[in-house]
C-alpha cells in the first residue's frame, strides 16, 4: 500500500538558460550541469544561491547520444554519433575551456604523452578518444574510483582510471582498457557500475553481478574468454523453439523469473571475462559473483507491445560508512562501502533491491500513472510521468542503520523497519515532462509541450500484437515547434521538510491511528538519511539535523507509549535516543481524567518499568513518583514492590507507598517481596514496631529469597556509586548474619558482583579503603564456604590470610563479633583444614592471647593446613608477623612445612620449642621424609645433649623418642652406623639389644 500525503519537498525553481533544445543533460560534481544540444555541450554553474549561469561551452564530434560525469577524475564522457558512426570520448580538464575557440588537446587512450606537450595540458581541455570494436550503447562511471564501464551489444568494456605522472607537480588523467566482460543473451541498453558491482538492463531483463577479487588462493585466474557462469543447456533450444512458433498471429512471452544470489547463474545469461592487460595486480584474481537476475513478462492487456512494457532508470546507489550520528570514528579520505542499492522500473511499478551482504527486495513502488524516468537518492525516489513529478520515500537509511549499528533494534536503539509502506510526499504538476536527473539538493527537469499525436489508422488488436510491426504510426500536425524548458527545482532543507511532516502528523494524534506513527517514521528516516553523509554538512546544518533527530525520536517515543500498538515496546529505545529524561517524559503525559479506572497503554508502562530498573541518576519529584505508583497500581500491580525500590522513587511519600502496598495485600498479591517492601517503608517512617511485625512473619531463609528477588531492597547505585539502603543499615546492626547471607545469595544468583559486594560492606561499615571491616571478612568466609563459581579461590584465600596476618601482627581486634568461629569453618568448609597436632603444642605457651586473637590465629593456621591454598603466594607477606611470638612462630613453621623445608623447621623447633619437636616429627617425617629421623634429628639431639643447659632433660626425652623410632626402622648394622662415635655404649645399649633381637622376632 502506498500512503499519499500532500507535503512540500520542492522549493524554488530556476530556468537553465539553454540556447538550443537539450538532447542530453547530466549533473556534474557539486555545482555543475552539462547540457548537450546538437554538436555542443554547455556547462552551467548551480550553487543554489544565485541563478543558474553559464560556465563554459565546448564542441563535440557529433550529436551526443549518452553522457555521464565522474566526480572522481572530474571528467565528462559521451557517446557521440556522426555520419551514423558512434564514438566514445572523455572530456578532461573541461573547466579550462574559457571560450569555444580555446585550444583543445586531443589524444588517444593509453598513448604516452610526449614531454613537449605535457605542460600545455595544464591550461587547456583534453579530449581522450576511446576506440571500440563495437558501437557503444551505454556508459556508467564508478562514483568511488572513477573507472568507466562501456556497454556494447554483446560485451562490457572496463576502462580503469589512472594518472600519468609527468613530474612531481603535475600528472595527467588517462584510462587503461583493463577488462572485457562478454555477455550473451542480454543486450545492455542501460548499465550501472560501482566498485566492482555491475548492473545490466535490457528491455525486460536485469542482471546484477560483482567482479569479486579472490586474493586468498594466490593463484592467478586466466581471463582469456573464461566462462564463469553455467547457462542452462536448454537456452538455445528454447530460443529456436520461440523463433519457430512466432508468426503474425502469435507472440511468445518468456515466463517471469526472479533468481537471487547463486541461483541467478541459472538464468541462461552467459558471462565471460577476458583480460586486456590488467595493470592492477588485484584484477588478476577477478571472478564473477552472481547476485540477481530478474525477467519480466510483457503486459499484453493493452494489446500494444511498445514502450509500455520496457524497463527504464537502472541505477546503483552506494552508501558509505558514515559513523552515524557520532561514534568517535576517525573520518578517512577513502570511502568504505557499507551498503549498495539497485533500482529499476517498469512503466507502472518500480523495484528497489539491497545487494551487498544479502540480496533482497526492499520496496515496490506503484505509480498512479505511466512513468517515463526515475532517479533514486538516499532520501527520495523522484519519478516523472507525462505531467507529474512524484516524490516517494525510500528505505535506504533504515537498511543502512541495521548494517552499521549492531545495537539497532534493541532496548538501546531503534529504527523504522525497512518493510514499512512507502509513501508519496508530493505530486507536482508539470506540463510535458520528458527527462530528469538529480544532484545534491537539485532536481533537473526537461519539459516539452507538444501537440497531441493523432493515430493515422486504427488496427485490430490481433494485428497490433504482431511481431512484424509493433509500432503505431502517428501523424504530427504541421504546427509551430513545441515549447521546451530545462528547470532546476531545488528541494527544501531536510530540517524544514521534517518540521512540516511533524506538523502534518498532529492531525492524526486525536484519532490514534497508525498513520501518525507512519508519518513520524518517515520524518525520522528523512533526518537519518540526511545525516548519513555527515562530511558534506556544515557544522550548523549537522547540529540542526542532530537536534531534529533527537526530537523525532521523542515524537516516536510518544506515539509508541500512548497508542495501542503491537510494537509498543519501541517507546523505550526511541525515548533513549531522544535524550529526554524520565521526568521530562512523565511531565508530557496528559493526566486529565486521572482515576483508578483509567487505562494506561503498554508502551508507557514498559518504558517507565525499564527506566526505573536501570538505576537512572535522577530522582522523580514526589508528585511524579505518586503518578508512577498510580500507573502501575492500575496496569501491573505485581510490579509495585520493584517500582518502589528504584532509586528514582526516593522522594515517594511513605504513606502513599504504604497505601498501595496494603491494597496489594487485600487484592491477594501478598508475598515476601511485598512484606520486605513494607518493612523498608516502615524504617523510612521510623516505625520499628511495624518493621518487626512485618519481618517476623517469615523465616530467615524466606527473607533471603525475598532479597534475591529484589536486590535494590539492600543495595542501590547512584552516580555509579554503591549505596546501601536504610534496610541494609538496619540489618548491619540488628541481623548481620541475615545481611551476609542475603548478599551471598545475591552473588550466587549473579545479582551483584564481587567488587560491588566488597564496596557495599565498606560503605556500610563506614571504613576507609585501607581498613577491612569484620563484616566483610565474614562475607569472604561465607563465600569460601559456599564455593561461589564466580569467585577466584586463590584470590579469596589470599584476601582472608592477609587480613588474618594483618590483625595478628597489629594485635587488632575485629570491629564486630565474627559470625563464625574457626571450629565452625573447619566443620563446614573443606578449604579450612584440620590443624596439625604439633601446632597446638607450639602455641600452648602463648597464654596472653585474647579470644579474638586466638580465633584469627586458628583460622589462619587452618587455611594454611587446608588443601587449597597456595603457600608460596603468602610467604612474602609474613614479615609483619614476628617469629618471636608463639603465634608467629607457628605460622612461619607451618608455611615452611607446607613448602617441604623440614630441616629448617627442625632447626627452628630445636632452638625455640623442643617440646614440639617429637610431635612435629611424628606427624611430618613420614614416607620419603622418614630418613630425617636419623640423618637430621638424631645427630642434632645428640649435639644438644652435649651442650647441656636447662633444656637438657627435654632434649634427652626427645632423644629417647627418636632412638625408639630409629631402632624400629633400622637394622643393627645401620643403627650402629648412625650412632655418634663419641657416645657411651651404656646409654645406647637398650636400643642395641632391641635391634639385635628384632630380626629373629620378625
Amino acid at each position: 500500500m502506498v500512503h499519499l500525503y500532500n507535503l512540500h519537498p520542492f522549493g524554488s525553481q530556476q530556468v537553465v538558460p539553454c540556447k538550443l533544445e537539450p538532447e542530453q543533460f547530466c549533473a556534474g560534481g557539486r555545482d555543475a550541469l552539462f547540457v548537450a544540444a546538437g554538436c555542443k555541450v554547455e556547462a552551467f554553474s548551480v550553487d543554489g544561491r544565485e541563478l543558474c549561469r553559464p560556465r563554459c561551452a565546448f564542441s563535440t564530434l557529433g550529436r551526443v547520444l549518452r553522457m555521464a560525469y565522474s566526480q572522481e577524475g572530474d571528467y565528462l564522457v559521451a557517446i557521440e554519433e556522426k555520419n551514423k558512426t558512434t564514438s566514445l570520448r572523455a572530456y578532461v580538464n573541461w573547466k579550462r575551456k574559457r571560450t569555444e575557440n580555446s585550444r583543445v588537446c586531443i589524444r588517444m587512450v593509453g598513448h604516452n604523452v610526449e614531454a613537449p606537450f605535457s605542460e600545455s595540458f595544464r591550461d587547456q581541455m583534453s579530449i581522450i578518444e576511446m576506440p571500440l570494436s563495437e558501437a557503444p550503447l551505454s556508459i556508467a562511471c564508478c562514483p568511488v574510483k572513477g573507472d568507466l564501464l562501456v556497454g556494447c551489444r554483446n560485451k562490457l568494456v572496463l576502462f580503469t582510471l589512472k594518472y600519468l605522472v609527468i613530474n612531481e607537480q603535475f600528472s595527467v588523467l588517462d584510462f587503461e582498457r583493463s577488462l572485457i566482460i562478454h555477455i550473451d543473451n542480454i543486450t545492455p541498453i542501460e548499465i550501472s557500475f560501482c566498485v566492482g558491482y555491475v548492473a545490466v538492463m535490457s528491455d525486460l531483463e536485469v542482471l546484477i553481478f560483482k567482479l569479486a577479487s579472490d586474493l586468498t588462493n594466490g593463484e592467478r585466474i586466466d581471463h582469456h574468454l573464461q566462462e564463469t557462469s553455467n547457462p542452462l543447456k536448454q537456452t538455445e533450444d528454447i530460443h529456436n523453439e520461440i523463433s519457430q512458433l512466432e508468426s503474425d498471429d502469435f507472440v511468445i512471452c518468456p515466463k517471469p523469473m526472479e533468481l537471487l544470489g547463486e541461483k541467478s547463474e541459472q538464468s541462461g545469461v552467459s558471462v565471460k571475462l577476458e583480460s586486456t592487460g590488467l595493470a592492477d595486480e588485484k584484477l588478476k584474481y577477478l571472478h564473477i559473483q552472481h547476485l540477481l537476475y530478474r525477467r519480466f513478462a510483457p503486459d499484453i492487456s493493452s494489446y500494444v507491445l511498445s514502450s509500455n512494457i520496457k524497463l527504464h532508470s537502472l541505477q546503483l546507489l552506494p552508501i558509505y560508512q558514515t559513523g552515524f550520528p557520532s561514534d568517535g570514528k576517525n573520518s578517512s579520505q577513502e570511502k568504505e562501502l557499507l551498503s549498495l542499492f539497485c533500482f529499476f522500473s517498469l512503466p507502472h511499478v518500480g523495484y528497489l533491491y539491497m545487494v551487498v551482504k544479502s540480496v533482497e527486495l526492499m520496496s515496490v513502488y506503484q505509480y498512479p500513472e505511466k512513468s517515463q524516468q526515475a532517479v533514486l537518492t538516499p532520501q527520495f525516489l523522484h519519478v516523472i510521468t507525462s505531467h507529474n513529478l512524484q516524490c516517494f520515500t525510500v528505505r535506504c537509511s533504515a537498511a543502512v542503520a541495521r548494517e552499521e549499528d549492531r545495537y539497532m533494534d534493541t532496548t538501546l536503539k531503534a529504527c523504522p523497519p525497512v518493510s514499512m509502506d512507502v509513501c508519496v510526499l508530493r505530486i507536482q504538476l508539470f506540463i510535458g515532462l520528458k527527462a530528469i536527473c538529480h544532484f545534491k539538493n537539485h532536481i533537473i527537469l526537461l519539459t516539452k509541450a507538444e501537440p497531441e499525436a493523432i493515430p493515422e489508422r486504427t488496427e485490430s488488436p490481433r494485428k497490433l500484437l504482431s511481431t512484424k510491426d509493433t509500432s503505431v504510426k502517428t501523424k504530427m500536425p504541421s504546427v509551430a515547434e513545441a515549447g521546451w524548458n530545462l528547470y532546476i527545482v531545488n528541494t527544501i532543507s531536510p530540517v524544514q521538510l521534517y518540521k512540516e511532516m511533524v506538523d502534518y502528523s498532529n492531525t492524526y494524534k486525536t484519532v490514534k491511528t497508525q498513520s501518525c506513527i507512519h508519518l513520524l517514521s518517515e520524518a525520522h528516516l528523512l533526518v537519518r538519511a540526511a545525516l548519513m553523509d555527515g562530511s558534506q554538512l556544515e557544522p550548523r546544518e549537522k547540529a540542526e539535523l542532530l537536534e531534529a533527530f533527537r526530537e523525532s525520536c521523542g515524537h516516536l517515543g510518544d506515539c509508541y507509549s500512548r497508542l495501542d500498538t503491537q510494537h509498543s515496546h519501541l517507546a523505550l529505545p526511541y525515548y533513549k535516543m531522544s535524550g529526554l529524561s524520565l521526568a521530562e517524559v512523565l511531565s508530557s503525559v496528559d493526566w486529565t481524567g486521572e482515576n483508578e479506572l483509567r487505562k494506561y497503554e503498554r508502551g508507557l508502562t514498559f518504558y517507565i518499568n525499564h527506566s526505573l530498573y536501570e538505576n537512572l541518576d535522577e530522582e522523580l519529584s514526589e508528585e511524579l513518583a505518586a503518578k508512577v505508583v498510580q500507573i502501575f497500581h492500575v496496569t501491573e500491580p505485581k510490579q509495585l514492590p520493584h517500582i518502589l525500590c528504584s532509586p528514582s522513587m526516593k522522594n515517594i511519600d511513605p504513606l502513599t507507598a504504604l497505601h498501595y502496598l496494603r491494597k496489594l495485600d487485600t487484592s491477594g498479591f501478598s508475598s515476601i517481596l511485598v512484606t520486605l517492601t513494607k518493612a523498608s517503608v516502615a524504617l523510612k517512617m521510623g516505625d520499628l514496631d511495624m518493621y518487626r511485625n512485618e519481618v517476623k512473619s517469615y523465616s530467615e531463609m524466606k527473607l533471603v529469597c525475598g532479597f534475591i528477588l529484589e536486590p535494590r531492597l539492600l543495595v542501590q547505585q547512584r552516580k555509579g556509586q554503591i549505596v546501601p539502603t536504610e534496610l541494609a543499615v538496619h540489618l548491619k546492626g540488628a541481623q548481620p548474619g541475615l545481611l551476609v547471607a542475603s548478599v551471598l545469595g545475591l552473588q550466587k544468583n549473579n545479582k551483584i558482583g564481587v567488587e560491588e559486594a566488597d564496596s557495599l560492606f565498606k560503605v556500610l561499615c563506614g571504613k576507609d579503603e585501607d581498613i577491612i571491616p569484620q563484616l566483610l571478612i565474614d562475607l569472604w568466609e561465607a563465600q569460601l564456604v559456599a564455593r561461589l563459581p564466580n569467585v577466584v579461590l586463590q584470590e579469596l584465600c589470599f584476601k582472608l590470610t592477609s587480613q588474618y596476618i594483618c590483625r595478628l601482627s597489629k594485635r587488632q581486634s575485629p570491629d564486630t563479633t565474627p559470625l563464625r568461629t574457626a571450629e565452625d569453618l573447619i566443620n563446614a568448609c573443606s578449604h579450612y583444614g584440620l590443624i596439625y597436632p604439633w601446632v597446638h603444642v607450639l602455641i600452648s605457651s602463648d597464654s596472653l592471647a585474647d579470644k579474638n586473637y586466638t580465633e584469627d590465629l586458628l583460622k589462619l593456621q587452618s587455611l594454611i593446613c587446608g588443601p587449597s591454598f597456595d603457600i608460596a603466594s603468602i610467604t612474602p607477606f609474613l614479615e609483619p608477623l614476628s617469629e618471636d611470638t608463639a603465634a608467629g612462630l607457628s605460622v612461619h613453621v607451618l608455611c615452611r612445612t607446607r613448602l617441604k623445608e623440614y630441616e629448617q623447621c627442625i632447626d627452628t623447633l630445636l632452638e625455640r620449642c623442643p617440646e614440639a619437636l617429637i610431635p612435629y616429627a611424628n606427624h611430618q617425617l613420614k614416607e620419603e621424609n622418614r630418613i630425617l629421623w636419623w640423618k637430621k634429628l638424631l645427630p642434632e639431639l645428640c649435639e644438644k645433649m652435649k651442650c647441656g643447659g636447662e633444656k637438657r632433660q627435654l632434649y634427652l626425652s626427645s632423644l629417647k623418642e627418636t632412638l625408639s623410632v630409629v631402632a624400629v626402622e633400622l637394622d643393627l648394622k645401620d643403627f650402629l652406623n648412625v650412632l655418634p662415635e663419641d657416645g657411651t655404649a651404656a646409654f645406647f645399649l637398650p636400643y642395641l639389644l632391641y635391634c639385635s633381637r628384632k630380626k629373629p622376632l620378625t
